[in-house]
């Protein structure tokens, strides 16, 4: 399938870029793996870090149209992960997580069709689910950009879809290198809310969902791993067992725009939800405005579905947590470094 192919990775210097990038050369016979970033000096380290010539650095921003044309010229698939991604930072510049996160995302599905892209997976969160943040709005945009543009393809060579998913364990910027930080500077771990629920899910079940939904996707399709959640406290008490220390915890509030769990699937649409054994498919809705003629008497069924949310998805107590943290080559490396 990658045989002879070029991949792009937009935003390819992040967490999920690099070990996206990682699998690609180390899996696949893939022809070039493009890297688009902004940040000259992350991509100076990785092409340090992984020599390899297939990979193609791409200095860009999402922002700028013609360096994201320009860069997916012979491009056969496009991963778009390049995101503002904090969400206290886009509360306090919601306009600059417009610039990148909806008309970025614009100027790369645009670019992508112009190019010939034969497929494009998008990168959302469970944020963009009855969002209440900056952050989560415009991801929620970026989504309706996806489907809107999917229904008035006329090349049929082209797949737009997206996947959506909760926290990604040890990502920049989680809570997880943080509160790791935290013990080994005897400093207390500071918790927003002790029963905020997270769904976990680990870098390279990201890269399993996005292969999925790379092989199994059609147009405007938005694809969702199933995946535990735990709280907030049970979190940090994993860590401190891992790091054998005794930081007290420091409960600190709600950070501005969070939620105390977080949605994946709302109720409305996993009433045409596809269970697809660990993933669930969200189709798009393909209807047009003329509503009337698309009309079919029957019951209501809204109410009868429940949203996939991380309060009510399987929870894991604290030594199921450790288990899965111990899994990590983040903790792993962390944990010899204080040997």
């Amino acid at each position: 399938m990658f045989k002879n192919k070029t991949l792009l990775i937009s935003g390819g210097t992040g967490s999920f870029g690099n070990k996206m990038l990682r699998y690609f050369i180390n899996n696949t016979n893939i022809k070039e793996v493009r890297v688009f970033s902004r940040d000259e000096e992350k991509q100076d380290r990785m092409r340090n870090e992984i020599k390899d010539e297939r990979i193609k650095y791409y200095i860009g921003d999402v922002r700028n149209y013609k360096s994201v044309y320009d860069a997916l010229y012979g491009v056969d698939f496009v991963f778009h992960a390049a995101a503002l991604k904090q969400v206290p930072s886009c509360e306090f510049y919601p306009i600059e997580a417009v610039e990148t996160n909806i008309l970025g995302s614009n100027n790369m599905i645009d670019a992508c069709i112009k190019n010939k892209v034969k497929n494009l997976v998008m990168l959302s969160t469970d944020k963009a689910v009855y969002p209440i943040n900056a952050m989560g709005m415009t991801k929620a945009i970026m989504e309706k950009l996806m489907i809107s543009k999917s229904r008035n393809i006329i090349d049929e060579n082209i797949t737009l879809c997206a996947t959506r998913y909760g926290n990604v364990m040890a990502s920049r910027g989680s809570v997880i290198p943080l509160f790791i930080k935290q013990c080994k500077e005897n400093k207390p771990i500071t918790i927003t809310d002790p029963n905020m629920t997270r769904f976990l899910m680990s870098l390279e079940e990201s890269v399993e969902l996005v292969l999925f939904a790379f092989n199994n996707a059609k147009n405007g399709d938005i694809f969702v791993q199933k995946a535990p959640a735990c709280t907030i406290m049970d979190l940090a008490l994993a860590i401190k067992e891992i790091f054998n220390t005794k930081n007290d915890i420091k409960i600190i509030g709600t950070r501005h725009g969070e939620k105390t769990y977080e949605t994946l699937i709302n109720k409305e649409d996993m009433i045409k939800t596809i269970d697809m054994g660990n993933f669930f498919r969200i189709p798009a809705d393909t209807r047009d405005l003329n509503y009337d003629k698309y009309f079919i008497e029957g019951n209501i069924n809204t109410a009868s579905k429940e949203e996939y949310n991380s309060d009510n998805t399987k929870r894991l107590n604290k030594d199921e947590v450790k288990e899965k943290l111990l899994n990590l080559d983040y903790v792993k490396n962390e944990i010899l470094l204080t040997v």
